[in-house]
């Protein structure tokens, strides 16, 4: 947002700027070159047939119409060779239009892939700050939109074609007559250029609030939930409408600029040339015999002359769009990746799972620090559990080891070497993360678990599963591990969930497993049955726990207590009730809780 309160896509694209949106896109098509340089190859054949075929019809009209004596074989001939130009016109066009269209759809392709690939590089940060629907709005809507923007440089190569193949033809008929009509270009250029400069606000602002739309749009139906149980559908549903208005007046605002300045103008001095036109040679007729050939031909080549030009304005209208949705491209493209940096090159491997940190210091935004020089260490097999308040700083700990984000200050080591030093795939295949929302996606039991990783056999599938104990409900499932599930596995109980996560987590056997609350969503009796599958998974494991109930991490190694950022507590679950501290007063107030 500007300091004005307005966004920034408010305002309008400069030409510097649109030259270097256009110079950023440009690549893209260069990679599929050929089908675009066969379209205007063909475009150029085109605009060359454009001009002889009435150049034929003059020649017949005024030549062989006229000549009584002109033979059936004369008039045949004629005919047949129109009917052959007629047949090579459609086939150019086809050839241009089909070329043209696979280089742009190509081109998207391709931006939209190197899009979605972008996106699975750059870190949290960008996803906390930007909204799952604006994203989604980017990756769909406005790639699309650049095919538009292609075809827009499609008509103007054809209207470059036409124009000057017109002028020629036109000059070559009547000097005169094509110097009163060469006015009417400067007139159509201040036109288009205002229209640009009018038209780029709006469409600006137009592509804003659709993503505002697409935003509401998937909030309100992952929170379906929520907002019916609060019976919240009458303002939910004003919210949108206010939402949709203000696209929708966006819209109205660039509707009637295109109604005023775009087609109705062309058309308007297209009529008007043709009426010069007529009147130029009305009076011509008055002295010498203009043949009615001659007539026809100049107007031929006046719509060659026009019609192009109706072309390019229409497709004005995609210009600005292009331009948006490029730019906000470019913005995802260009986004710094902000994730943090492992060696690649590096040959370490984790193999007792040894946790360390080191006077740690990490803040989501500058000059606000969420961990304040976080201390402990966690030995192999042992398990170190994390309870506080919320906005304690226990998730922010577990992102910190995960690389997730980077912290600011102080060490983090495994097996006495810095986090820094492994690679990214050694840190995910020998850490574990359990979440307390386990997500699960479209496939089966088998793929979610496997997480669509073919080398794993469905015996180690099986395996996991029964490790975890999840065995018992998918045997009783109709098709067991290849049971469908819908999206994020809704059909299945939260308990299910989590055991098909934990089983998804013990089938790599990582070195280290971390619970991010993992039981917290359960009921106590899933929980008990979970626990017996979280005492197997942490065998012979180093493991970090998020607690929210305390009854679960009473046999923890190492208790640590969080207080906004700090480790205020540290020891077992009986030396901290001895300590009669913050750790007693949360442990007595859920025992009273719970009887």
């Amino acid at each position: 947002m500007t300091e004005k309160g307005k966004s920034v896509w408010s305002k309008s694209f400069t030409f510097k700027e649109q030259w270097l949106i256009i110079k950023r896109l440009w690549p893209y098509a260069l990679q599929f070159k050929w089908q675009f340089v066969i379209a205007i190859l063909a475009a150029a054949g085109l605009s060359v047939l454009n001009v002889l075929l009435p150049r034929l019809l003059q020649f017949y009209m005024d030549h062989v119409l006229t000549n009584k004596s002109a033979s059936l074989q004369i008039l045949l001939a004629f005919a047949g060779l129109y009917f052959l130009g007629t047949l090579l016109k459609a086939g150019l066009q086809f050839i241009q239009s089909f070329s043209y269209s696979m280089g742009a759809e190509r081109s998207l392709e391709k931006i939209r892939v190197d899009l979605f690939a972008k996106l699975q590089q750059v870190g949290m940060t960008f996803f906390d700050q930007t909204p799952a629907g604006a994203i989604i709005s980017r990756v769909t809507n406005d790639t699309k939109t650049l095919y538009n923007f292609w075809m827009l440089f499609l008509s103007l190569l054809v209207a470059s074609f036409s124009i000057i193949s017109a002028v020629i033809a036109m000059w070559l008929t009547d000097q005169m007559l094509t110097s009163w009509m060469l006015l009417f270009l400067p007139v159509l250029c201040l036109v288009i250029i205002y229209y640009q400069k009018f038209s780029s606000k709006i469409y600006r602002q137009m592509r804003e609030l659709l993503s505002h739309l697409n935003a509401k749009l998937n909030e309100d139906l992952i929170g379906i939930d929520i907002i019916q149980q609060f019976r919240q559908q009458v303002r939910i549903q004003k919210d949108f409408e206010k939402t949709n208005q203000k696209y929708f007046q966006s819209r109205l605002a660039m509707i009637k600029v295109e109604s005023l300045l775009l087609y109705p103008v062309v058309t308007l001095m297209f009529l008007l040339a043709e009426g010069i036109t007529l009147a130029h040679f009305g009076f011509k007729s008055q002295t010498i015999f203009v043949q009615a050939g001659l007539i026809y031909a100049f107007i031929s080549y006046l719509q060659a002359f026009f019609n192009p030009m109706s072309d390019v304005m229409n497709y004005l209208t995609f210009f600005q769009d292009g331009m948006v949705a490029g730019s906000r491209i470019i913005k995802i493209i260009d986004e710094p990746l902000k994730i943090p940096i492992q060696n690649e090159e590096s040959a370490f491997k984790i193999t007792n799972g040894k946790i360390e940190f080191k006077h740690v210091w990490f803040a989501y935004q500058p000059g606000k620090p969420i961990l304040k020089d976080i201390s402990f260490v966690a030995y192999p097999g042992q398990t170190i559990a994390f309870v506080g308040q919320t906005g304690s700083g226990k998730s922010s700990t577990i992102n910190t080891l995960m690389r997730f984000y980077e912290f600011q200050k102080g060490s983090i080591e495994i097996d006495d070497h810095n986090i820094r030093e492994y690679r990214q795939q050694e840190l995910r295949k020998k850490i574990g993360l359990v979440l307390q929302e386990p997500y699960l996606f479209y496939g089966d039991i088998a793929s979610n678990i496997r997480m669509f990783d073919q080398k794993m056999t469905d015996l180690q599938i099986k395996q996991a599963a029964e490790f975890v104990q999840a065995d018992k409900f998918i045997a009783d499932l109709p098709e067991t591990y290849h049971q469908p599930v819908s999206e994020r596995g809704m059909t299945y109980s939260a308990g299910q969930r989590q055991l098909l996560a934990f089983a998804r987590t013990i089938v790599r056997d990582p070195k280290i497993l971390i619970l991010d609350e993992a039981t917290a969503n359960l009921d106590t009796q899933t929980e008990k049955l979970i626990q017996k599958s979280l005492a197997k998974m942490r065998k012979n494991r180093t493991t970090l726990i998020v607690a929210h109930r305390l009854s679960t991490i009473e046999d923890a190694d190492l208790i640590l207590v969080l207080d906004h950022g700090q480790i205020v507590e540290r020891g077992t679950h009986q030396q901290l009730l001895e300590l009669r501290g913050q750790y007693f007063k949360m442990y007595q107030l859920q025992h009273q809780q719970n009887k």
